[in-house]
């Protein structure tokens, strides 16, 4: 039975349809290996180019006189991501793929991707916006969003900051969009405002004039606005002086330090106390006996006992 078998199979194989076969195999097997070798080469390719053109783009940039460095990362980061999707296209193309068939499927792409990371482009808005109205500029020192430093890179996404401690901060664009933002570089000028408390034992007019003398020879103060200084308030224990004198931008803590350390000094060679807060304690009638081993009684204390604590703040 299976010798008869063989042969009727035999007869049944063309040998010439399977050598066809096999060509043609191959010939796929080397056409896809060849557009395999390809689409990696250029995808390669174009991940050096997007790096490459990115750092020649913020050279050039950086080169250029008068630019503003904050717009830079931006757009060093536009040019990469185009190179990216370009070679995306390309490395598609390559299997055969329609163009309008790689637009269609990018487009539903995004708008899943879209959907799916709201935030992420609202992100990618704020950081335009960002750029559009500019609050603030590479190398400003700002507070906003729970977070102060200066600024390094506005980016697409976050924008990178250094406290003045050091440290890295990188904040969420939205965030700095929806919050109040505090920029201590835009302006060339601040106003020092400053208090100062002493004794109402001590002179009034003697503590003004000894003050404004510090401030008006301080040759970082500016003479427009005139200085201020001036009895504020009359305090729980002290008559608070206010000191209000305009300085450049960059003299502000120094200026701030220096004022400090001097109104102190002269305070002190000049015999003028800065007070400690003192509080009052009122105590009933016979305490006072009792305390001292008195009578309970109290029949010589009439009304109320009052002393007085001093209490360092």
């Amino acid at each position: 039975m299976a010798n008869s078998v063989l042969p009727a199979v035999s007869e049944d194989i063309d040998l010439a349809a399977l050598s066809s076969l096999a060509e043609v195999a191959m010939e796929k097997a080397v056409a896809f290996s060849i557009q395999l070798t390809l689409a990696a080469a250029l995808l390669f390719a174009g991940l050096f180019v997007a790096r490459l053109a990115a750092e020649t783009l913020r050279a050039k940039l950086a080169g250029i006189k008068g630019f503003d460095p904050t717009l830079a990362p931006i757009l060093v980061q536009i040019l990469r991501y185009a190179i990216l999707v370009i070679t995306f296209v390309l490395v598609l193309s390559n299997f055969g793929i329609e163009t309008t068939s790689i637009i269609a499927v990018l487009g539903a792409a995004g708008l899943a991707i879209g959907l799916a990371l709201q935030g992420t482009l609202q992100n990618v808005a704020a950081g335009i916006m960002l750029l559009i109205i500019r609050p603030f500029r590479a190398g400003d020192f700002i507070e906003a969003a729970g977070a102060s430093g200066t600024v390094t890179e506005v980016g697409l996404f976050i924008t990178r900051m250094n406290t003045a401690q050091g440290v890295y901060v990188a904040v969420p664009n939205s965030r700095l969009w929806s919050d109040v933002i505090i920029n201590y570089n835009r302006n060339d000028r601040r106003r020092l405002d400053m208090q100062v408390g002493i004794s109402y034992d001590d002179s009034i007019d003697d503590a003004l004039e000894l003050i404004k003398s510090i401030v008006n020879n301080d040759k970082r103060v500016e003479e427009v606005p005139e200085p201020l200084v001036v009895v504020r308030s009359l305090g729980d224990s002290s008559v608070n002086i206010e000191i209000r004198a305009w300085v450049k931008r960059q003299d502000y803590w120094p200026f701030h330090f220096d004022l400090t350390r001097a109104v102190k000094l002269s305070l002190d060679d000049a015999g003028i106390s800065i007070p400690y807060p003192h509080s009052q304690v009122v105590l009933p009638d016979g305490v006072v006996s009792m305390m001292a081993g008195g009578s309970t009684g109290g029949g010589d204390d009439k009304g109320a006992a009052k002393t007085k604590k001093k209490t360092q703040g």
